[in-house]
């Protein structure tokens, strides 16, 4: 079996507030290999956006480690590309093009003509190319994700972290941007690491959802998904047994890997 692109061993994450020090996850462990639509599933205050935070670079773990390619992750990188869930994660002052290009050549990864066309490949690839030359103000909501998502896209990471990038949207623009996530993973395959509190959204998006229990986030299952909410051998729809595991009262004993 391949070795797993992203190692999460152990991992306890703690954050200060002005009178508490808070325990966010608490011994996590999973595995996230090379194009796999990983899902990080829980309710809100679970820490599954605290843990993406700690895969970008942004916080050390009090206990465990993670490890990205073999290595140690101990800072942010350009190896790694969050996506988040605010419309105005763009700069205002630029069009849609010079936004991607600007993350290509800050980065250092391409300049000139280079980063030019690397940028319209992927405004191409999100169906935006008649909006290369628009500025942010000029987009809907869900536009300005799909130039949030190109952008992140063109650094070509070795994993995408998207932290409920769809939350703000209207039902059917999210809908919409769901199966242009997925035609974009069926066009090149990337890895993404995914945070929604959306069981809908996970069995659709993941092809593999990690459940986590609510606070301190704590793993309660592991589940394969095939983009269908399909029934199990119990009859069950997968969206009514993550249900029942999510919110009963009863733990969960072990890892559940049927689809």
């Amino acid at each position: 079996m391949a070795a797993p692109l992203l190692d999460v061993r152990g991992v306890t994450l703690q954050y200060k507030t002005k009178e508490h020090l808070v325990t966010a996850t608490y011994r996590v462990d999973f595995q996230v290999f090379r194009s796999d639509r990983f899902v990080i599933l829980g309710p809100s205050g679970c820490g599954k956006s605290t843990l993406l935070k700690a895969v970008g670079g942004y916080l050390d773990p009090v206990e465990g480690e993670m490890r990205l390619n073999g290595t140690t992750i101990r800072k942010p990188g350009p190896d790694r590309v969050m996506v988040f869930q605010e419309f105005d994660q763009l700069l205002p002052w630029k069009t849609v093009r010079e936004n991607v290009e600007f993350a290509l050549t800050a980065s250092r990864r391409l300049s000139g003509k280079a980063a030019e066309e690397k940028a319209m490949q992927y405004i191409e690839k999100v169906n935006l190319g008649k909006f290369a030359d628009s500025f942010p103000h000029m987009l809907s909501g869900g536009m300005k994700q799909r130039v949030a998502i190109a952008r992140g896209m063109a650094m070509e990471p070795e994993i995408l972290l998207m932290d409920e990038p769809f939350a703000a949207l209207d039902a059917l623009t999210r809908r919409r941007m769901q199966d242009e996530l997925l035609q974009l993973w069926d066009d090149t395959h990337f890895t993404v690491l995914f945070v929604t509190h959306s069981i809908p959204e996970a069995v659709l998006v993941g092809n593999r959802i990690l459940l986590l229990s609510p606070h301190p986030g704590q793993v309660k299952a592991e589940l394969n998904s095939s983009g269908e909410d399909e029934a199990g051998a119990g009859g069950r729809k997968l969206s009514q047994r993550i249900q029942q595991m999510l919110f009963s009262e009863e733990p969960e004993e072990e890892v559940a890997a049927d689809a």
